[in-house]
């Protein structure tokens, strides 16, 4: 939906005009994946998928919530009820927001809102991180707050990890309302340093596809939460802040030091391993030799599949028949345990990719793939 019909909705929804419509990207990781929360290196970028928000102020106390992807009605919650872990529905996202933002000291007296999105659910590609930092950045900009956008991410990271329970890093948040258009986004998660990488793979003849293998996850499952817990063992056992300490030439004898703590050793193995791969991808990128991420990319995967274990039938065989296809690199994107791959190929060898995977999952008796191209996009803004 437009910003013109998501408005339109909102005057049906609750009586008046809204004061104003936002957007808020979902998001591809290019590479660095479960490296955010140990302090590491990310790259995503943004994509064309996102959600909208019409949004007016209300000074009673009320919160009045509504989605156009979600079954039922307007939802009302009370801001001075609001607290975590007493919703489970998708409204805990923005009332999530809300609650971080009242946390922070700042005075909120109530919203209307209706929401639109067109970033897949369950993907792996972000759709709560779109959700919060759109309601961010609207109640931001309509109270004057000013806050810049890495405060906003901090405080939709703090939503999701503190109000709907979910141990996600930041990196989600921050590519949602940092990206920029014909660019990926080099994010040091520790100190939230940015570069804007140029990454425009038309120009280079190259298309890089995204896969929804149609299985959903969670984050708030407990195995995203037991990796992350191994992780901060492995930074313990080791006497550093976060594994992103561990140099890469230094790597072997971490592990050795690690004995036989065998899935902690997997998990650093797998960190450690990916931090250098994001650096390695930008030096490649910023030396002109795109077509060289692509086994990169690759290597990621097996990582992610052997090390981290977070991958799953369905996104191994994405990465085994684009591989077997011709495609320059491919590997799972997101949390894993289901969502999406990223495929890097020439321009003229999509088609015939395309074809392989549909085939391939038929032969496998899996649900048909999502398929569509990731295009660097812009990050939140006002459209209204």
């Amino acid at each position: 939906m437009g910003a013109q019909q998501v408005a339109e909705r909102f005057t049906e929804l609750y009586g008046a005009r809204p004061e104003g419509v936002w957007a808020a990207p979902g998001r591809v990781n290019l590479i660095g994946e479960h490296t955010d929360y140990n302090d590491g290196f990310v790259m995503p970028f943004a994509l064309p998928h996102q959600a909208v928000a019409a949004v007016s102020r209300r000074d009673d106390g009320l919160l009045r919530l509504h989605s156009a992807d979600m079954e039922g009605g307007i939802a009302e919650l009370r801001l001075d009820a609001l607290a975590p872990g007493g919703d489970t529905a998708w409204t805990a996202y923005p009332a999530g927001v809300v609650w971080a933002l009242r946390e922070a000291g700042h005075e909120l007296t109530g919203a209307d809102i209706h929401v639109s999105s067109t970033v897949p659910a369950g993907a792996g590609l972000s759709s709560s991180a779109a959700l919060e930092v759109v309601v961010a950045l609207a109640l931001s900009e309509l109270h004057g707050l000013g806050l810049p956008r890495w405060r906003l991410a901090r405080l939709c990271q703090r939503a999701e990890n503190v109000y709907v329970g979910a141990p996600t890093g930041i990196m989600d948040q921050t590519a949602s309302a940092c990206c920029e258009e014909g660019h990926a986004l080099f994010l040091d998660t520790r100190d939230l340093s940015q570069r804007q990488i140029p990454f425009d793979l038309a120009a280079e003849g190259l298309r890089l596809l995204v896969v929804d293998t149609q299985v959903k996850h969670a984050h708030s499952g407990g195995e995203y939460g037991r990796r992350r817990a191994g992780c901060e063992k492995g930074a313990a056992l080791l006497g550093v802040d976060a594994l992103r300490d561990i140099p890469y030439d230094g790597l072997d004898a971490a592990l050795a030091r690690l004995g036989d703590e065998e899935e902690v050793r997997r998990l650093v193995r797998h960190v450690v391993t990916e931090d250098h791969r994001v650096e390695r991808t930008v030096a490649l990128l910023r030396s002109g030799d795109v077509r060289a991420i692509g086994p990169v990319l690759t290597e990621g995967h097996a990582s992610l599949r052997d090390d981290f274990r977070v991958s799953c039938p369905e996104l191994d065989l994405v990465v085994d028949t684009a591989l077997a296809h011709g495609a320059l690199g491919a590997r799972m994107t997101g949390g894993g345990f289901g969502g999406s791959a990223v495929v890097l190929a020439e321009s003229a060898e999509v088609p015939s990719l395309t074809k392989a995977l549909e085939e391939a999952f038929t032969a496998a008796e899996y649900a048909s793939p999502r398929m569509f191209e990731a295009v660097p996009s812009a990050g939140a803004r006002r459209l209204a």
